[in-house]
């Protein structure tokens, strides 16, 4: 009889259990019976425990405090943002999904965040973004907080670092078109292979990347029901050679057809071009930079930068690269007229032009052009301003843009990740991780990328670059875009955008606004229109 009270207590609770009896004297009496039977059992219980039945095993669950990546996780949370005036509500998700062999073990976890507006009910007319920096070795930091992300790191109008650290909202975000995943390749933020065994040789190398990374977005497209929507990838640095191989490894691996790629201060893809081609293409960026420093003739100065630079890409062009063919049988005349006329744009001396043979080294440019004033100029923005420990020298002691900005990233990054999206682990966001060795063979990404956009009608290109990015500078990029397609037939659908900052244009606040509002021209522009079909 007791047990039988027990049972029912359980069951439906004790309230509902006398509620059922309206005789006070009953009621009363079945109390009294409920009680003694829930503290009898409850002795019988803790005087009998080794003798229940054996317990069962622990579910192994990551701890929150650890320093193994959980490699399938995620936690959600939900914000708003806004855009151009527009409220624009959204679900953000950390988490990570593991890579997995061949054989469907799981060898490593790749960390993404994910941004999906919450107030669209059509999903399959909504784009998708599939973002990544480059390195190789950097997660998508920059770009998630700096950039396209519906957050935005703490940094003045110019770029540079200020305090207190952290994030606030990013009006120029581009979540109000595209839904974003922000990934990071393996040992970049929190991503990581499962253990020290498996070799990272399955991860590092030009070609290793693309294919991991390809079957790890097929993989997440499929757990967040994506496969309609329209796709996008865009990468920046390092990462516009993995979006340029990423875009046919899509097509031919995975069967995913992207609507567009976007290359942010792009890498040579692998196109071949031989040292003094490359070396003469840096020349409008010294111009660029010089101007910015105010360090040219009086007459070429007070012109307009995009001005002035067309007229340096043509003396490229035209005149130096032509005259370098001809190597150390060069008419000694015509040298000295050409290292005239660099000196002008450069504000190197005419000397030190001629000491290198016309093809000014970088590192001794950044080192030379503000010597005299005892700063030397940033490599990836050159807008920034070091001081080396001697005048003296052929290159800078560090990168001052780099120094800066991991100054203003990291501690942001933190913050945003363990506070704000609620992403708890011990582990270190590795902002610059250990990927070395590195296999650069077989670097063809310019030509997939031509293949890729040849066998998709749909696909358009677009590459955004910094005229002060001494690292991937903003011609050779053009010269990129030339060489892509030697046919000239895909060139409707290839584009190139210039910002008055560097490797990351959109730091600087101008440029931000600027290059969000080109990323949705771009992505409006590359979705067909209803019933359009894919077909030349």
């Amino acid at each position: 009889m007791l047990r039988l009270v027990n049972i029912w207590v359980v069951a439906v609770g004790i309230p509902a259990y006398i509620s059922g009896n309206q005789n006070y004297r009953m009621r009363k009496f079945t109390l009294l019976c409920v009680l003694a039977g829930v503290m009898g059992q409850g002795y019988a219980q803790q005087r009998n425990a080794t003798a229940a039945a054996p317990p069962t095993p622990p579910v192994e669950k990551m701890p929150a405090g650890s320093r193994v990546l959980n490699i399938d996780s995620a936690v959600t949370t939900h914000s708003q943002v806004t855009i151009k005036g527009q409220v624009v509500p959204y679900d953000a998700t950390a988490g990570t999904i593991p890579v997995w062999d061949e054989e469907g073990k799981p060898i490593a976890g790749v960390f993404y965040t994910y941004y999906e507006r919450s107030d669209i009910k059509d999903r399959a007319a909504r784009p998708l973004v599939i973002s990544f920096n480059g390195g190789p070795g950097t997660p998508s930091v920059w770009m998630e907080i700096g950039y396209t992300g519906p957050r935005r790191l703490n940094i003045d109008d110019e770029g540079f670092p200020i305090q207190p650290y952290g994030v606030k909202e990013n009006s120029s975000s581009i979540l109000d078109v595209a839904d974003i995943v922000y990934l990071d390749p393996v040992n970049t933020g929190f991503s990581r292979a499962v253990s020290a065994a498996i070799p990272t040789s399955r991860f590092f190398g030009v070609n290793e990347d693309i294919k991991y990374l390809a079957q790890w977005i097929s993989t997440f497209v499929s757990r967040k029901n994506r496969w309609a929507s329209p796709k996008f990838l865009i990468g920046e640095s390092y990462g516009t050679t993995r979006a340029s191989g990423l875009a046919l490894e899509l097509q031919e691996a995975q069967w995913m057809y992207l609507n567009g790629v976007v290359l942010v201060s792009p890498t040579e893809l692998g196109i071949e071009r031989s040292e003094f081609v490359k070396a003469s293409l840096r020349v409008p960026y010294y111009a660029a930079t010089a101007w910015y420093h105010k360090m040219l003739p009086a007459d070429v100065q007070k012109r307009d930068l995009t001005d002035l630079l067309a007229e340096v890409e043509k003396f490229t062009i035209d005149e130096l690269i032509p005259a370098l063919a001809n190597g150390g049988f060069l008419e000694e005349g015509r040298k000295k007229a050409l290292a005239a006329k660099m000196s002008r744009y450069t504000g190197l001396s005419e000397k030190a032009i001629l000491q290198s043979n016309l093809i000014i080294p970088s590192n001794f440019f950044w080192k030379e052009l503000l010597r005299d004033k005892g700063f030397t100029v940033g490599r990836l923005d050159s807008r920034y301003k070091g001081i080396d420990e001697q005048d003296a020298g052929d290159s800078p002691d560090y990168n001052a843009e780099l120094n800066a900005w991991n100054h203003a990233f990291m501690p942001a990054m933190n913050v945003y990740l363990r506070e704000e999206l609620h992403y708890k682990t011990d582990l270190n966001y590795y902002l610059f991780g250990p990927v070395r060795p590195w296999n650069n063979q077989n670097d063809h990404t310019g030509e997939n990328l031509r293949k890729a956009i040849a066998e998709n009608p749909f696909m358009h290109l677009m590459i955004q670059s910094g005229y002060y990015d001494g690292a991937c500078d903003y011609f050779n990029a053009k010269y990129s875009l030339w060489q892509l397609d030697p046919s000239g037939k895909l060139k409707d659908r290839l584009s190139w955008e210039g910002y008055r900052s560097g490797h990351m244009m959109y730091l600087r606040k101008p440029d931000l606004a600027e290059a969000t509002e080109s990323l949705r021209k771009f992505i409006r522009a590359s979705l067909p229109k209803p019933g359009e079909a894919a077909r030349y």
